[in-house]
């Protein structure tokens, strides 16, 4: 851990953890057993009288006659599933970096985060099942920069992705000729970031080009060397018999291409319109919605995920047809515009639907969301989904998180019930297969 002076100007703990995955552990590490009369794989694929194999943080077997070592723990409960991810968060971010409109592009989330603030909300959020958290600085920020994916437990693994996304906002403010030009303004900046990397695409081009060429005459001149020095002596014994005076010719190399200017903002943004980083973009109305997608039309690459979406439904035949998913807050208290069948009605017209907590901190929240937005007319599964495979895939973590399959990390919940519905009590949660939650809590 070091303390440092972010970008956006505050005096931060940076705490730095390996987001590799995690090593294999000896043999001798002890070994989790969970059985239980279901283990949901992902919504729409459940075993039945399941059992679910941990060992070194990791899923290494899942089915219905699994062995496990001798004096491995039993853990025993009636439903098993992945643990719930909240896709639009601030969780643990200072809050002058959530309000901060001077974030740019290479800015990270990560580097805002305090280990040591709201152990209770944090505590909260596990016993309510939510394991992990895509957090955003800058919210209300045309650009927010580089999201980060944390789990909630921290510890070691704290850190799942530092680079999960590029976070915009749009259409928040200002009437709407100005909510068009904070998209215009935002999609401009990706086509710089477009063009940055063409330019470093064509030099590289170039420069194999260039050091082909060069290598080419290099070993002209070696192989004609012998002719190349008896033409050589012949042409200067004709000049000095004409009593001229003898120019040798030199080879002329051809210059070298330009290498250009490394710009770390275009990085981050070359990154996104070619789909290698996905573009998180907060915006509500139909015009500034409208307008986001007739301008981001021709950029086939970028991987565009709209959070809020309020009048997504009017937008929602072109949502499917480039699979462009909406992370939906259905929060009550979100004012008098709020649609609280807003995700039941984005799935019904067949756009997947992720669930969040719009921004803010309070994790613990997201199951009951969850449970407003079933209560609304999202399906059961697609608001399990919703909260784990789903967004597992749109922050590219769905080979170590969202479903409880061979070779995941263990980040699981063991439910006394259907999950999602109000009866239903977390017993057990494992957070990168450290059991984080009991009966006891």
């Amino acid at each position: 851990m070091h303390l440092l002076i972010n970008p956006l100007g505050a005096l931060l703990l940076t705490v730095t953890v390996s987001a590799a995955p995690v090593a294999q552990e000896p043999a001798d590490e002890p070994v989790l057993l969970i059985k239980a009369e279901k283990v949901i794989e992902r919504p729409g694929k459940v075993i039945e009288n399941g059992q679910v194999l941990v060992r070194g943080g990791r899923i290494v077997a899942v089915g219905t006659d699994v062995d496990a070592p001798d004096g491995a723990r039993v853990i025993e409960g009636k439903v098993v599933c992945a643990g719930f991810i909240d896709a639009w968060s601030s969780f643990g971010l200072t809050s002058g970096a959530v309000r901060s409109t001077d974030t740019k592009p290479h800015t990270r989330s990560v580097d805002a985060f305090d280990a040591f603030s709201g152990e209770d909300r944090r505590a909260d959020a596990l016993r309510a099942g939510v394991v992990a958290a895509c957090v955003q600085a800058g919210g209300r920020a045309t650009i927010g920069g580089l999201s980060a994916v944390l789990r909630v437990a921290g510890g070691e693994g704290l850190v799942l992705l530092d680079d999960a996304a590029l976070g915009a906002a749009v259409g928040l403010s200002g009437d709407a000729f100005e909510q068009v030009g904070q998209v215009d303004s935002l999609v401009n900046q990706i086509g710089a970031g477009l063009k940055y990397r063409e330019d470093w695409v064509e030099y590289r081009h170039e420069l194999k080009a260039w050091q082909d060429k060069i290598a080419e005459e290099e070993a002209k001149l070696e192989k004609d060397s012998k002719k190349a020095a008896k033409d050589r002596d012949k042409k200067k014994k004709e000049a000095e018999d004409e009593g001229k005076e003898f120019k040798e010719k030199s080879y002329k190399e051809d210059r070298k291409p330009k290498v250009p200017k490394f710009d770390d903002e275009k990085e981050v943004l070359a990154r996104v319109a070619h789909g290698e980083v996905p573009l998180i973009v907060q915006a509500r109305g139909v015009v500034e919605l409208r307008e986001l997608l007739r301008a981001t039309r021709d950029f086939d690459r970028l991987r565009l995920v709209i959070a809020g979406g309020a009048d997504a439904l009017h937008v929602a035949e072109e949502l499917v047809a480039r699979s462009i998913p909406v992370i939906v807050h259905p929060a009550p208290t979100g004012g008098p515009d709020v649609d609280l069948s807003l995700a039941g009605r984005l799935a019904e017209e067949k756009v997947e639907v992720l669930l969040g907590s719009g921004g803010g901190d309070e994790l613990a929240d997201l199951p009951l969301l969850a449970a407003i937005a079933i209560g609304h007319g999202l399906e059961a599964d697609a608001a399990l989904h919703a909260l784990t495979l789903g967004a597992a895939r749109a922050l590219d973590l769905a080979d170590r998180l969202g479903s409880v399959s061979r070779g995941r990390q263990a980040d699981l919940l063991v439910l006394d019930g259907e999950p999602l519905r109000s009866s239903t009590r977390v017993r057990y949660v494992l957070s990168n297969g450290q059991v984080v939650v009991s009966p006891e809590d």
